[in-house]
């Protein structure tokens, strides 16, 4: 599996597990064809090719012809619709996102300070009001914050290590990792210093991982 998360996106409730399975697949895969998906999933061609057109025809996924290389007819690739999944409230916050990871990087003198900045406002205004009795509650507090936003994360008893396993702005943090990554970081740690906690000791490590990134938000006793 590809280190990093997957694109935050709006489950079809109307797929089924093997449908779901090559819609998962096309969404680690920038490009796959039907002998790649069939390979990888252990399906048969035409099976494989039947879940394929069955994506593209739910608005799922796109077909395209692979460029040209040599002589035959170019090969028919498929590459999963992140935006026609996306839930409407993630693709208005990934479009303005998008658009702000674009502006530091270009015109900014320091782009990952910028970015924690503006992070660390966001953060601190999704949980005005919010107020956490333990580190504990604030720190689930921070996890719900990050799945209203379509971060699918998964954490352990204490919320103290979350796996970020989508990510609603995965083609652009791609590309300015430092700028979208510091931007993540700031939410987390405005919100936890709103909520009264100390925020010095999150951590966020980027593409860590396979299938997801790693948020720490309580380091190991004596790390």
């Amino acid at each position: 599996m590809i280190n990093g998360p997957a694109p935050s996106r709006r489950v079809a409730s109307t797929l089924s597990q093997a449908r779901g399975r090559v819609l998962e697949y096309l969404e680690v895969h920038e490009q796959a064809t039907v002998r790649g998906v069939a390979g990888a999933l252990s399906l048969h061609e035409n099976t494989a090719r039947g879940h394929l057109e069955g994506l593209v025809e739910a608005g799922l996924a796109r077909r395209e012809r692979a460029p040209v290389r040599g002589r035959g007819r170019p090969a028919i690739q498929y590459r999963a619709d992140v935006w026609a999944q996306a839930d409407p409230r993630i693709r208005d916050y990934a479009h303005l996102a998008s658009a702000l990871a674009t502006f530091l990087s270009t015109t900014s003198p320091d782009p990952q300070a910028d970015a924690r900045t503006a992070g660390l406002t966001w953060g601190s205004s999704m949980v005005e009001g919010r107020e956490p009795q333990t580190p504990r509650q604030a720190r689930r507090e921070v996890v719900a914050v990050l799945a209203d936003l379509g971060f699918d994360p998964k954490t352990d008893s204490g919320a103290a290590s979350v796996a970020l396993r989508r990510c609603p702005l995965l083609d652009v943090a791609r590309t300015h990792t430092d700028v979208v990554c510091q931007v993540h970081l700031g939410l987390v740690q405005g919100a936890m210093t709103e909520m009264g906690q100390d925020a010095s000791q999150a951590d966020l490590r980027p593409f860590s991982e396979p299938g997801a990134c790693r948020l720490i938000l309580k380091p190991p006793r004596g790390g």
